[in-house]
């Protein structure tokens, strides 16, 4: 797993609780590992949004992951609501997440994660300028 470089991101990692933290860094690696897979893609930036951890690109759309004592089972990644892209993941993957209106993907701590599926979203908001003129994104 790469190193945290930003130390303010690395600061919010060591404050979850482990078992979650342990979960939103797979979450952090496979963001990671889907935008080392996309050719002709911008750098990843990680940084901090809304205290949060996020991940931007200026061909794409940020993406956040994030937990909340509020709901300490759970946790989740985050997309711009103002996109389209929860709504084609509804459309596309139906039953396979759970979603928070259209603005995330949550989790239960004892989720098995769909690996392929949610590098698919993960791909999909990495590339999103891209993308946003096409009807369901493309595909």
């Amino acid at each position: 797993m790469g190193a945290i470089e930003n130390t303010m991101v690395a600061a919010v990692f060591e404050h979850y609780p482990e078992h979650i933290q342990k979960k939103l860094l797979f979450l952090r690696q496979l963001i990671l590992d889907t935008a080392s897979e996309i050719d002709g893609i911008d750098p990843l930036e990680e940084t901090l949004k809304w205290g949060e951890p996020s991940y931007v690109t200026k061909s794409g759309s940020t993406i956040r992951i994030d937990w909340k004592k509020s709901s300490p089972h759970q946790y989740a990644m985050y997309f711009n609501c103002k996109t389209k892209l929860v709504d084609t993941f509804k459309e596309l993957f139906r039953d396979i997440f759970n979603y928070e209106g259209n603005r995330a993907i949550v989790f239960d701590d004892n989720d098995e994660i769909p690996v392929d599926e949610l590098k698919q979203c993960i791909l999909f908001s990495l590339t999103y300028h891209s993308r946003k003129h096409l009807p369901m994104l493309g595909l």
